[in-house]
Formats: structure tokens, C-alpha cells, sequence
């Protein structure tokens, strides 16, 4: 009879990786279903198989106590079904949902009355045109379900732009249509939440995205306390107890040119934006994830130092990222270095690197020097 409790994790990329430290820090057993033998989590991964199988979930589910994800896209139908006999999944289906699915997100955040853009659901090419039109002359168009990291999203000023994705849709499926929002700069607000109802908020971060995929991250964003954190952590709390999230919620945000704050994304995981509070938060986002899932109480999410900026490293050096580790630190003593195990891949997020401090302007410089001597 197994004595410990075990988490098991759906999907075997760096998150999953992150989060075993954690479990083993705290004494509890963590199992992954990997995508594959060289998965970034394979340390951890005692299935390897299709998440989209319900017979392989079933079988993995089966070995663990609760079931938490590395990513959102395990069939929603999978999900529902393996519920019902009896699997325990940490955000459950009904919360996971609203991360699978950008439209029933935006209807579910509206009846919540959280602000956002301006948005419709669309199936035709005289509906995007309404809504370009209606909306100064260009719109942002994304898949329904899918995207990440800049996939699955396009600025558009014609309904020809989107043309084939409207033929691509299955019946009840819609295309999303956002307006085109002029923002000064990208947040995100990262809270945890149990099954008890306990919730916890890290301060708010500024994201630096190039090319759609986050940069890097500044934690607390600048010029952030006061109004603007009050803004973002009651729009978090609104979402997870709205939700009944459990686990980690990252909230992706727009700070307007007009002052308003506006939700962006959602991910019900721990998230890129919080990678720093491993080496400057009392409470990382993968430890309190494990807390959270397990329904035991949350650690502090007070920061170690003024300030801390991670840095991702994209695609990394032809010869594997150890070749260029020892160099970077040695040139950059007080940067912490995270390999994901990935293989080499141009714009792929293959590690980060983390600096904290108490001057924001060298904390930034030692962070960006870290990472240009550790990828190139």
C-alpha cells in the first residue's frame, strides 16, 4: 500500500520538469505522462503515451492520487469521462475549460464582469468584416483553441487574412475577434489557489514579449504599486474563485495607453511569467502548484530581494546548452541558470536565467548579459 500521496503530471516539457524538485523538496512522490523518452520532465516520466488516449490517461491516472497538467490541451472529453469514474483533476475540467477554449474564456470573464477587450465570436467573412470595421479598421484574430507563444494569432485589417481558418472551423466552433488594443506595456498576475478556497497573489510582473514569445520578465513590474497592483490582484481573484481554479493561474495583461488594465490570456499552470520566483520568491510557483493540487496550505509569496528579472533563452547555441553554461557562469557569478533539457530548435525556449537584486537598472543589465552569453 503506498503510504506517500503522488501527483501526476499530463505532458512532459519544462514545467512538469520544475515542478520535481518541488515534490521531492516536500517528500511527495511526482509521476509524468510524457509525450516522449526525451521528454524535458523524463527524470520524472513513468509514462510515455498519447494524452489524447483516454485508455493511456486512464492507466496513468490510475498510479497517482491527484492528476495536474503541463499543458491545456488534454481532450476535454477525456476529461470529462475519466472524472465521472472517479480521477482527480487539479484544476478540474470544468475550470480547465475556460483555458481550452479562448471563446468560452471571454463569455465566462463577462459574466464575471472582469474588463477586456472588445470581442465576438465570428463564422463568416461578413462577421470579421463587421468587426474590422467597427473597430477602426483592424483586429486581432485568434483560434478558438490552440495557440501559445504567438501561434494561432494574427493582426488583421482584411477578412481575406483569415480566410482559411474560417473554412477550417467544425460546426459550433467560432474564430475570435479582438479589437486591436493600444497598450504601454504587457503584465501578468500569478495567484495560487487550493480546494479549500485559501488563494494567494505574487507581486505583478512585466512581460517583454519579441516576436510573440515572452523575453523577459521584471518582477515587480515598475511603477506598479498601488492602483495598478490593486487592479491586477482583484481581477485574479475574481477569475480563480469565479473559475473554482485550483493551482496556479496566470492572468495575461494589457496595461492601456488610457490607463485601463484588460485581460489578455489565461493559463491555469504554472507559467513562464512566474519562473522567477524560484530563485526570489520564499514560495515558488511550482512548489505552491504542489501545495495547491494536494489542497495543503500556501507558503509565503514575499520576494528575497527588490527586484528580479528573468531572461529566456530562445533556440541556444548549436552545441547544446552546456557548451556555453561554464563560460556564463564564470562572466556572471550571481546569475542562476535553468537548463530545460530540450533539444536545439530556433526560437524554442530551451532555459532561463534569473537575477535578483536591489538595483532594477544592474539587475536587468546582469540579467540580459547572463542570457546573451548563455545562448550565443
Amino acid at each position: 500500500m503506498r503510504m506517500r500521496q503522488r501527483i501526476g503530471v499530463i505532458g512532459g516539457g519544462q514545467l512538469a520538469r520544475m515542478m520535481i524538485p518541488a515534490a521531492v523538496n516536500l517528500g511527495i512522490d511526482i509521476s509524468v505522462l510524457a509525450e516522449s523518452e526525451n521528454s524535458s520532465a523524463a527524470l520524472a516520466a513513468s509514462f510515455v503515451g498519447d494524452y489524447r488516449d483516454v485508455t493511456t490517461v486512464r492507466e496513468f491516472a490510475r498510479s497517482v492520487d491527484v492528476v495536474t497538467f503541463d499543458h491545456e490541451h488534454v481532450p476535454a472529453d477525456v476529461l470529462r469521462l475519466l472524472r465521472e469514474e472517479g480521477v482527480v483533476f487539479r484544476p478540474g475540467p470544468h475550470a480547465l475549460a475556460f483555458a481550452q477554449d479562448k471563446i468560452a474564456m471571454r463569455r465566462r470573464l463577462a459574466e464575471l464582469d472582469v474588463p477586456m477587450p472588445r470581442w465576438a465570436g465570428v463564422r463568416t467573412l461578413e462577421e470579421v468584416t463587421n468587426f474590422v470595421d467597427e473597430n477602426g479598421g483592424r483586429a486581432v484574430a485568434k483560434t478558438a483553441r490552440g495557440g501559445y507563444d504567438g501561434k494561432g494569432v494574427r493582426m488583421i485589417t482584411s477578412a481575406t487574412e483569415v480566410a482559411d481558418w474560417l473554412d477550417e472551423l467544425g460546426p459550433g466552433e467560432y474564430l475570435l475577434m479582438e479589437e486591436w488594443v493600444s497598450f504601454r506595456r504587457e503584465l501578468a498576475q500569478l495567484i495560487a489557489r487550493r480546494p479549500s478556497g485559501e488563494q494567494v497573489l505574487w507581486p505583478v510582473v512585466e512581460t517583454v514579449q519579441k516576436n510573440g514569445v515572452c523575453a523577459e520578465v521584471i518582477a515587480p513590474a515598475p511603477s506598479s504599486v498601488g492602483r495598478v497592483s490593486d487592479m491586477t490582484a482583484h481581477i485574479a481573484e475574481t477569475i480563480a474563485e469565479g473559475l473554482e481554479v485550483t493551482g496556479v493561474l496566470a492572468v495575461e495583461l494589457f496595461e492601456t495607453t488610457d490607463e485601463r488594465i484588460l485581460v489578455n490570456e489565461l493559463a491555469m499552470r504554472p507559467h513562464n511569467s512566474g519562473h522567477w520566483t524560484i530563485d526570489a520568491s520564499t514560495t515558488s510557483q511550482f512548489e505552491q502548484h504542489v501545495r495547491a493540487v494536494l489542497d495543503l496550505p500556501l507558503g509565503a509569496t514575499d520576494m528575497t530581494a527588490g527586484f528580479a528579472v528573468m531572461v529566456n533563452v530562445l533556440g541556444g547555441p548549436a552545441g547544446g546548452m552546456t557548451s556555453r553554461l561554464a563560460q556564463a557562469m564564470d562572466r556572471h557569478p550571481n546569475a542562476k541558470f535553468h537548463v530545460y533539457g530540450k533539444e536545439f530548435r530556433a526560437g524554442r525556449k530551451v532555459g532561463h536565467v534569473t537575477v535578483a537584486g536591489d538595483d532594477l537598472d544592474a539587475v536587468v543589465a546582469q540579467a540580459r548579459g547572463a542570457g546573451m552569453n548563455f545562448q550565443d
